[in-house]
């Protein structure tokens, strides 16, 4: 990517190791690389200008951390019905919390297009307790 002066800006070099911190240790800001990692193809200043943002915010929180511990399983769940006009799917992310740790994400367009709000959370609700199940089977420790 070139920026308006010629400058050659390095951001899918960027965007991808955003993606290796997110898949290592800072899932707090999974659905903003989603996001981003969208424009690779036809990022523009905006676009970098928002990579630019993350990687302040990562410099600005490098000392905070998670703490892990025994106590309930919570989940989170966020839907974005349709969120986008120029792509009619639905944005979905949910948060395995526990001890108010983070254990288990995911962030992702659904593959379907959805109706309505509610057929979108129920979707999400069902990718989300397959999740659930999987690692409830794979890893009772946690639990």
């Amino acid at each position: 990517m070139r920026n308006l002066s010629g400058c050659w800006i390095p951001y899918a070099s960027a965007v991808e190791n955003i993606q290796y911190v997110v898949q290592c240790t800072r899932s707090d800001i999974a659905h903003t690389l989603s996001v981003t990692s969208r424009h690779h193809a036809c990022a523009g200043e905006a676009h970098w200008s928002a990579v630019k943002t993350i990687l302040k915010y990562l410099r600005r929180t490098n000392y905070m951390f998670l703490i892990y511990g025994r106590g309930e399983l919570i989940l989170e769940e966020l839907v974005s019905f349709q969120s986008e006009d120029d792509y009619p799917k639905s944005q979905s992310n949910f948060v395995f919390k526990l001890n108010g740790g983070v254990v288990a994400w995911k962030s992702f367009k659904k593959a379907t297009t959805t109706d309505s709000t509610t057929e979108a959370e129920y979707i999400a609700a069902s990718e989300a307790a397959k999740e659930a199940v999987w690692k409830k089977t794979t890893s009772k420790s946690w639990l």
